[in-house]
C-alpha cells in the first residue's frame, strides 16, 4: 500500500482525463447492476476516488472548469425539458400545485432547521429551497406505462417546473444577499436588474434564435449558438448577482420551443452533455463530500434523518393536498408524490452554490454535516419516487384500465412482419408462420432481414446471406407472398435489427431461438436482452421440433394482468390466426379475468377457433404444464419485459424452466407489445437509471437458491 500511495493522488492532466472517461464509461453499467440510479452512481464514484475516499485524483482546476459546465448544463437540460405548452393550459391547477409542492417542504424544513438541528437562517433558508426543488427522476418509468397525458402526471411535470423556477429565484435572492446586500439600495436594484434580465431574455433570444437557426443549419454552428445563449445567460445573472445557474435554467426555457425533443440539435445537447460535461460535474461533486463525517456519531445520523423526512414529508403532504382539492383518487396522489419527491439535478446545483458562499473567512454557508444529509437525501428520495411511481403506474392502469379501451384492431391495419434469419435450417418455418399468421386481407408485404457481423468474415457472410434470403422469396413467391429482404451490416447485431425495424415500419418480429433443440442456459443473453429492451413492440421467438402442419394442440401460457398490456390484442389475434389456419385446439392457462377477455374475443373475432380454457392461479405451476405436452403440442409463453404491469419476478426463471421441463418440445414465447418513449437507447444523468435486465441482487438470489438446492439434494 506505502508503495501504490507513492503514485497517488494521480496529477498528470492525461491520466486524469483517463481515469475519469473510465468512471465515465464503468460506474453507470456497476449501477445499473446495483438498481442506483447514475446520478447518484457518478457522484459516489466521486467520493471514492476523491481525498477522503482513496485519494486517487486531486480536484485540480479541470473539475473546476468542467464542473462549472456540467453545472449549467443540467441546468439547461432541465429547462429545455418542461414542457410551456402543457403549462398554459392547465395553469391555474399547476399553479397552485407548484406553489404548494415549493412553499410546504420549504417551511417544513426551514422551521425544522432553525428549531431542531439550530441552523443559522440563511443556512436553513438553502436548506429548505434544496427541499423546494424537485427532478422528474421516475419519468421515463411513466413512458414505459404510456401515462404521459394521464392529468396526474400532466399536474407533476408542470409543478417541477414551477416549483424548480421558484427555488432558483429565491436561491437567487440569498446568494445576492452575501453581495452587498446590506445596503439600502440593493434589494430595489437587484429586483430592477432580475426584472430586466428576465424581460430582455424573454424578448432578444427568441428574435436571435429564430435568425440564427433559420438562417444556418450546419450541425456545430447551431450547437455553438445554444451554448453560447446558454454561457451568455449565466454570465449575465451572475454579473447582476444571481447565480449563473438561473441564467442556465432561464435560456433553456426560452429555447425549448426552437429545439423539438426529437431533433437532431437535441440529439447533440444530450449526448455530449450525458458523455462529459454532466459526469464530471457530478464526479466533481463526489469528490468534495468527506464520508467520514457520516460515522462521525448519532448527531450526524439524526441530522441525515431529518433532513430526509421531512423533505420527504413535506413533498407527500403537498401531493395528497392537491390531489384531494382537485378531486383526484389516491392513485392520482401517490403518482403526484412519487414524481414530485425526487431531488437530483436542481438538489446538487443548489449545494455546489452553497458551498461557495463564505459566510465567515474560511466558513461556507454549507458545512460537511449539511451535505452528507442532502446527499443521503437525495439517494433515499431517488429510490422513493422510482417505487412510488411504478405503484401508482399500476394503480392507475388497473383502476382505469386504461388499455382496454384501445380499439381492438391494433394489430391489423399496422400489420408489417420482420423475418430474422440466419440459420437455413429454421428459415422456412419462419416463414412458414409468417404467412400463417399474417392477415390475408391486408395483404402486406413481409420484411426477411439477414444481419452480417461487420468483422473480417462480413463478405464471406453476406454473400450466405444473400443466397439464404434468395430462397426464401422463391418460397414467398410460390405462395403469392410479396416479400422485401435486406442484408445489413452491423457491429451489434441487436442494434441491426432494431435499426431495420424501425426503417421498414414494422409492427412485430419473428425470429428463431437456436439450431439445437435445447435451451442454452445463457438464453437471456446480451444479445435477445438487448432486442426485447430496446424494442416496446412484439417479438415472437419460435423453435419448431417438427413441422408446423402436424400440430394437433396449442398451449398458452398467460401472466396475470396480461389484459392490461397495449399488446394483449396483437399476440391474441396472431395465436387465434395460428390455431385457426392449422385447425387445431388452442388450449389457454392464466387467471379468470384474463380467460373472461381472451374468451370474449375469440367468440367475437375467431367463433371457428376451437378454443379451451383452463385457470392457472400462481405462474409457479408453469412447470406443472410440462407433464401434459406432448411432442405434437406447442407451448406458448407470453411474458413481459421488466418494469411492466404483467411482469412478475417468477419471470427471472422462465429460461431455467423451459430448459429443465421443456427440452426438446414446440417452444413459442412472446414479448408483446409494451409502451415505451422516445428515449429509450439513450442514458440520461438526468433521468432515471438505464436497467439492466439482470441486477447483481438477482445474480445473487439465484446463487443462493442454487447452492440451497444442490444442499437439499446431498
Amino acid at each position: 500500500m506505502t508503495l501504490l500511495s507513492a503514485y497517488f493522488p494521480i496529477t498528470d492532466p492525461t491520466l486524469v482525463f483517463f481515469v475519469v472517461l473510465m468512471i465515465i464509461l464503468f460506474a453507470p453499467i456497476v449501477m445499473s447492476k446495483l438498481r442506483i440510479p447514475h446520478i447518484i452512481g457518478m457522484v459516489l464514484a466521486g467520493v471514492a476516488i476523491g481525498q477522503y475516499g482513496f485519494n486517487v485524483l486531486e480536484r485540480d482546476n479541470s473539475f473546476e472548469l468542467f464542473g462549472r459546465v456540467g453545472l449549467y448544463y443540467i441546468m439547461f437540460l432541465a429547462g429545455l425539458e418542461m414542457d410551456m405548452e402543457g403549462v398554459k393550459k392547465h395553469s391555474q391547477q399547476f399553479v397552485l400545485f407548484g406553489l404548494l409542492t415549493c412553499f410546504v417542504p420549504l417551511i417544513l424544513t426551514y422551521v425544522m432547521a432553525i428549531t431542531v438541528l439550530d441552523y443559522s437562517s440563511s443556512a436553513s433558508f438553502l436548506l429548505g429551497c434544496i427541499m423546494a426543488s424537485n427532478t422528474l427522476i421516475a419519468y421515463p418509468i411513466i413512458g414505459r406505462y404510456g401515462l404521459q397525458q394521464h392529468p396526474s402526471v400532466s399536474l407533476s411535470v408542470g409543478s417541477s417546473m414551477i416549483s424548480l423556477f421558484m427555488a432558483l429565484v429565491m436561491l437567487a435572492a440569498l446568494s445576492g444577499s452575501y453581495d452587498g446586500g446590506s445596503h439600502w439600495y440593493y434589494w430595489p436594484l437587484f429586483i430592477l436588474k432580475f426584472a430586466v434580465f428576465c424581460i430582455g431574455s424573454i424578448i432578444l433570444i427568441p428574435k436571435l434564435a429564430r435568425y440564427f437557426l433559420r438562417r444556418y443549419s450546419d450541425a456545430v454552428m447551431q450547437y455553438i449558438f445554444v451554448l453560447g445563449i446558454m454561457f451568455l445567460s449565466a454570465a449575465l445573472t451572475s454579473s447582476i448577482g444571481i447565480e449563473g445557474i438561473f441564467g442556465a435554467f432561464f435560456s433553456g426555457l426560452i429555447l425549448s420551443r426552437y429545439i423539438p425533443r426529437v431533433s437532431p440539435l437535441m440529439n447533440r445537447i444530450e449526448f455530449i452533455g450525458n458523455a462529459l460535461f454532466i459526469p464530471y460535474f457530478l464526479i466533481g461533486v463526489g469528490m468534495l463530500i468527506n464520508v467520514r463525517t457520516i460515522f462521525s456519531g448519532i448527531d450526524m445520523v439524526w441530522t441525515v434523518f431529518l433532513i430526509v423526512f421531512f423533505g420527504t414529508f413535506g413533498k407527500a403532504l403537498a401531493a395528497y393536498f392537491s390531489s384531494l382539492l382537485f378531486r383526484l383518487s389516491k392513485a392520482d396522489g401517490n403518482m403526484m408524490f412519487g414524481l414530485t419527491s425526487a431531488h437530483a439535478a436542481g438538489a446538487i446545483a443548489m449545494v455546489l452554490v452553497g458551498m461557495r458562499l463564505e459566510v465567515a473567512p474560511g466558513v461556507y454557508l454549507m458545512d460537511d454535516i449539511m451535505l452528507n444529509g442532502v446527499v443521503m437525501m437525495i439517494l433515499f428520495t431517488c429510490v422513493i419516487s422510482t417505487l412510488m411511481t411504478e405503484h401508482a403506474s399500476q394503480q392507475i392502469i388497473i383502476q382505469e384500465k386504461t388499455h382496454l379501451r384501445n380499439d381492438i384492431s391494433i394489430g391489423e391495419d399496422d400489420e408489417r412482419m420482420l423475418i430474422c434469419v440466419k440459420y437455413p435450417e429454421i428459415a422456412p418455418q419462419l416463414l412458414t408462420l409468417a404467412t400463417t399468421i399474417r392477415n390475408q386481407r391486408l395483404n402486406r408485404e413481409l420484411v426477411a432481414l439477414n444481419v452480417v457481423y461487420d468483422g473480417i468474415r462480413s463478405n464471406t457472410s453476406r454473400e450466405q446471406g444473400l443466397r439464404l434470403l434468395e430462397q426464401l422469396q422463391k418460397q414467398a413467391s410460390a405462395s403469392e407472398v410479396r416479400m422485401q429482404t435486406q442484408v445489413r451490416l452491423a457491429t451489434n447485431i441487436a442494434n441491426g435489427i432494431k435499426h431495420a425495424f424501425r426503417e421498414f415500419a414494422c409492427s412485430e418480429i419473428i425470429m428463431g431461438m437456436h439450431v439445437h433443440t435445447d435451451i442454452n442456459p445463457r438464453f437471456w443473453g446480451e444479445f435477445i436482452q438487448s432486442l426485447y429492451n430496446g424494442l416496446n413492440r412484439q417479438i415472437i421467438l419460435t423453435r419448431f421440433v417438427q413441422p408446423m402442419n402436424t400440430l394437433r394442440r396449442i398451449q398458452v401460457a398467460v401472466p396475470s394482468r396480461a389484459e392490461f398490456e397495449p399488446g394483449f390484442h396483437r399476440w391474441l389475434e396472431r395465436l387465434s390466426r395460428l390455431a385457426g389456419q392449422l385447425d387445431c385446439r388452442i388450449q389457454f392457462h392464466g387467471r379468470q379475468e384474463s380467460l373472461t377477455l381472451i374468451a370474449e374475443y375469440i367468440n367475437n373475432r375467431h367463433p371457428n377457433v376451437r378454443a379451451e380454457y383452463t385457470q392457472m392461479s400462481h405462474w409457479n405451476e408453469l412447470p406443472q404444464l410440462a407433464a401434459g405436452i406432448s411432442e405434437d403440442h406447442l407451448f406458448v409463453v407470453v411474458t413481459a419485459r421488466k418494469g411492466t404491469i404483467s411482469y412478475k419476478n417468477a419471470l427471472e426463471r422462465l429460461p431455467d424452466e423451459l430448459q429443465k421441463h421443456f427440452s426438446g418440445k414446440n417452444l413459442m414465447i412472446i414479448f408483446p407489445d409494451q409502451f415505451g418513449d422516445q428515449k429509450e437507447d439513450r442514458m440520461s444523468f438526468t433521468e432515471a437509471q438505464h436497467h439492466e435486465e439482470n441486477s447483481i441482487y438477482d445474480s445473487i438470489s439465484r446463487w443462493l437458491h442454487e447452492k440451497n438446492k444442490k444442499t437439499k439434494q446431498l
